[in-house]
């Protein structure tokens, strides 16, 4: 099994299939990658874009052209030594039609073999959903969409069973139900199976014989047996007012309670995934569980078509490191060789001052973390203020992110997952109530501590188990205790000294052992898997679209209140990623990211210009005065949605559009248009998903097609496209030099599909559009020389010809940057503080990356993106006294102490310096 040397993600659909991957295989070959990292490829709801949506774990994804298509694929890749990773999913399914197991729970509820599946609340606190599944699909109210008779009745003769149709939705009606609708059709045949229905009392004995009658029934239902049937359902047509409440009556017979979708946010007794009522969490803590869903793909492990593994979501499972400990057990048991190491991520989002547990026995994250520092690398300090300011004072919000981040996570727990916090807040009721020392603790300030505790937590979740917590985890907690103190009156102060021994101090093990600890261990469970959603719809997916003091700093795994990092600061991740997590990938940009990792490496600039920026968008909004409108005597867009817009076209502009080339614009407006609604509905404030400002959205989008394609949006147009060339260069500076340490930094590089050209994309769908490899593959065949690439540095080229240049020194000394250790270079000079550079080494064997950073006064107005050697003035490096060539190149360099800059970033933006190879004597 090759170890991972450098990944390519793809994003798997029925218009991108295991075969298009695997005629794409020799190109990544040649490029340098190792493993093709894989969407989900387990069966997915028909359609489906991204494969997260799984209805059958059991199976390989046909529309992806199933498993023949995976073993042609496996074949071609370990034909060239190299290998696949794939993306499972054991936190949910999707609730669907064709989701067989969930159509088996709605069918016979609690006594279904797969109601411990989902983690449903049957024994809910509301006697109306005690042991029914709240089922929030409707489009209104349940009596208007029953009179609207959009709620049927529906006899599928294929399968011999009646079904509760709405829309799309197709609902399995209770067997104990079938008599109702068979016994009074006069015909013989059917009233017997009517008969034996009626019979089905016990549902745990009546289940095989209940397929029996379907079977029966599909037999049977034709001819006359069809009519009478359709007659029998008539009776239940809600056209009528009989049919109507006939209808309601077998309705309130079912596992299940037809509802608004509205009703989901306080009603649902279902775990989903975030707030998403399309996908149910499953319980794979459970063993029978664990082993149903990940049947197949042990099976595709040990025929050895699968060699590797990345974990969606951990943090929506109840206990993470037991799950990952018992996969890498199972995994291990299914390898030829058990020494065989078979590399395990997981996509694990960490707070600036979390670390991943050692003992979960994976060998990393997916590389959120990396991006983020990065990030944090290439972001001047001294442009903070100035465009805290500037977003202050246009938008009239905050510019602490912090405190956005806290009003959105109240905004999410008062709102969507409201049911998900009262669920919890009646658990831990339960709980009080059990002893006498807390027994005086109400359901309310039960309520009110639990939602400042979520609100204050400053990581995803914390881990405390049977052993108690980790001092990670303890810090964490209390830190988020004291926010939570700070927030409530005394009078809530003995409910949060009682959560903190519930949910983060007290091991389970201090309480006595039954049903007790069981349920204290499931609420605690519970707890983890609230926080984890609270942050991510409260920071993802709504405080990032609510503050903007600089978007390049707003994005997955980010914390936006922090807006630079110094050298030191990186040099020291990287080297505890090398010690700790070597072969971690490493990320910077991803199928979920905001903006591509070139629009983020391009807006990043504006901090080293802040008053320059902070002029253009004055110009700009002033410029806009005539495109804008009103809506309820506001302004349309607001000024914050406006410089949000603004920030999002300077960083996505293609270097080729001209403003005023219509057909470019109206291409690219269309794609901005996707990006601006989403932000809007995501910020929640004048619009949402839920409950869409029509006239506020179409009002910002008559605005932003007036800028990018009328006459009148001429002058802004020219504007935002010659700022956007001014720091273009600056800009594809700082994405070689980021390029060239994900490549080179302790890790695994990931580069994502279709990036090793210029990515300049936005948030989902525009980020998984259509890849041109023709165009890739053609390029990368091409003989041509570094400095025709930088003077042709616009079409994106010299970005690929770096990464296959970087990668090819990888293939070369795969032991050298897998476990080669980490030590930063010393600089001096004027500019010293503008580079980063270090040394990988590996015995004999030496790497060393140099690459600029916050370097706009050197570039200065260059039309290439490379320092003239005269600007690095007496800036030196030291370097290893031993024989070095640039990988890049090809050329000897200079080494030993007090090396000028200026000699080894002379021809190339960026450098890569490698031990020389000895030379041949002479004969």
């Amino acid at each position: 099994m090759t170890e991972p040397r450098a990944t390519v993600r793809l994003q798997f659909h029925p218009g991108f299939t295991l075969d298009d991957a695997t005629a794409l295989v020799d190109y990544f070959a040649r490029l340098g990658i190792s493993h093709i990292y894989a969407s989900p490829l387990l069966k997915a709801r028909p359609g489906s874009s991204h494969g997260y949506d799984v209805i059958d774990p059991t199976c390989l994804d046909p529309e992806l052209g199933g498993e023949p298509a995976l073993r042609r694929l496996a074949d071609a890749l370990h034909h060239r030594q190299m290998g696949l990773i794939l993306d499972i999913v054991p936190n949910h399914m999707a609730v669907d039609n064709g989701n067989q197991w969930w159509q088996d729970v709605l069918l016979w509820g609690a006594a279904s073999p797969y109601a411990s599946f989902f983690d449903i609340t049957w024994h809910s606190h509301d006697e109306f959903m005690r042991d029914r599944l709240l089922l929030p699909i409707l489009r209104d109210d349940y009596l208007t969409t029953l009179k609207a008779g959009e709620i049927r009745l529906q006899f599928d003769a294929a399968a011999g069973s009646f079904q509760v149709c709405h829309f799309d939705h197709r609902l399995p009606l209770a067997i104990s139900c079938y008599p109702a609708l068979l016994q009074d059709t006069g015909l013989d045949a059917l009233t017997r199976l009517a008969d034996r229905c009626a019979a089905l009392e016990d549902e745990f004995d009546a289940q095989s014989i209940a397929t029996d009658i379907r079977q029966e029934l599909a037999a049977i239902a034709w001819g006359d047996t069809a009519r009478a049937i359709d007659q029998a359902l008539q009776r239940f047509d809600p056209g009528s007012a009989q049919g109507c409440r006939r209808l309601h009556e077998l309705l309130e017979r079912q596992h299940y309670r037809l509802a608004c979708w509205r009703t989901a946010n306080d009603e649902i007794n279902w775990r989903r995934f975030f707030d998403v009522n399309e996908l149910v969490s499953l319980r794979s803590e459970l063993p029978q569980v664990f082993e149903a869903t990940h049947a197949k793909v042990f099976e595709l492990v040990a025929a050895g078509l699968v060699d590797g593994l990345r974990i969606d979501h951990i943090d929506g499972l109840a206990n993470p490191r037991a799950y990952c400990r018992r996969l890498r057990r199972r995994i291990q048991r299914l390898l030829p060789d058990p020494r065989q190491h078979f590399p395990i991520y997981v996509e694990k989002i960490l707070a600036a001052d979390e670390q991943l547990s050692g003992d979960w026995l994976v060998d990393g994250t997916t590389g959120y973390e990396f991006m983020n520092r990065v990030s944090l690398l290439q972001h001047d300090l001294n442009g903070q203020a100035e465009l805290a300011e500037l977003w202050h004072s246009l938008s009239g919000r905050s510019a602490d992110f912090t405190e956005e981040a806290r009003a959105a996570r109240r905004l999410v727990l008062d709102g969507s997952l409201a049911a998900d916090l009262e669920t919890l807040a009646q658990a831990l009721l339960r709980l009080a109530r059990s002893s006498l020392a807390s027994r005086d603790l109400g359901l309310g300030t039960l309520r009110r501590a639990l939602r400042a505790l979520v609100v204050h937590y400053p990581v995803y979740r914390t881990y405390t188990w049977v052993c108690g917590p980790s001092a990670q985890d303890q810090r964490l907690f209390e830190q988020a205790l004291a926010g939570a103190r700070r927030e409530l009156g005394s009078n809530d102060w003995p409910a949060l000294a009682q959560l903190q021994r519930w949910l983060g101090g007290e091991p389970l093990h201090a309480s006595p052992a039954g049903p007790r600890r069981r349920f204290q261990r499931r609420l605690l469970a519970r707890f983890h898997q609230l926080t984890a959603p609270v942050a991510a719809k409260a920071v993802e997916d709504t405080a990032c679209y609510r503050s903007a003091v600089l978007l390049s700093r707003n994005d997955v795994g980010f914390d936006p209140q922090r807006f630079s990092a110094t050298a030191e600061e990186f040099h020291a991740h990287c080297s505890e990623q090398a010690e700790r997590f070597p072969l971690g990938l490493l990320a910077t940009a991803t199928h979920d990211h905001k903006r591509g990792e070139d629009a983020r490496a391009r807006l990043a600039v504006v901090s080293e210009h802040a008053p320059w920026f902070g002029i253009q968008v004055r110009f700009w909004h002033k410029l806009a005065e005539p495109l804008r409108s009103l809506v309820d005597e506001q302004p349309a867009p607001s000024p914050a949605d406006e410089l949000m817009l603004y920030q999002t076209l300077f960083s996505s502009w293609p270097l080729e559009l001209d403003p005023e080339h219509a057909e470019g614009c109206a291409a690219f407006v269309q794609r901005v248009l996707n990006w601006q609604q989403k932000a809007l509905r995501e910020a929640k404030l004048r619009t949402s998903w839920a409950a869409p400002d029509s006239a506020y959205e179409q009002a910002c989008h008559d605005f932003l097609q007036r800028l990018m394609t009328s006459r009148e949006g001429t002058e802004l147009r020219r504007a935002l496209a010659h700022a956007v060339n001014l720091a273009a260069c600056n800009g594809a500076l700082n994405s070689l030099a980021q390029c060239l340490l994900r490549m080179t930094t302790p890790g695994v590089p990931d580069l994502y599909q279709g990036c090793e050209y210029w990515d300049f994309s936005m948030v989902d769908p525009d980020n998984r559009r259509p890849v041109d490899y023709h165009r890739r593959r053609h390029t990368l065949d091409q003989p041509v020389s570094p400095a025709e690439l930088l003077q042709h540095w616009r079409d994106g080229r010299i970005k690929q010809w770096l990464i296959a240049q970087v990668l090819d020194a990888r293939r070369r000394q795969p032991a050298l940057f897998s476990h080669g250790d980490y030590q930063p270079l010393a600089l001096q000079g004027r500019h010293a503080n503008r580079v980063i550079a270090f040394c990988r080494r590996h015995g004999q064997q030496l790497a060393i990356s140099i690459v600029p950073r916050l370097a706009a006064p050197l570039l200065g107005d260059s039309e290439q993106p490379l320092i003239p050697a005269e600007r690095w003035d007496d800036t030196l490096i030291d370097l290893p006294n031993t024989p070095l060539v640039s990988a890049l190149t090809g050329t000897a360099v200079s080494s030993g102490p007090a090396v000028p800059l200026g000699e080894l970033l002379a021809s190339m933006p960026v450098n890569l310096l490698v031990t020389a190879k000895p030379q041949e004597p002479t004969p």
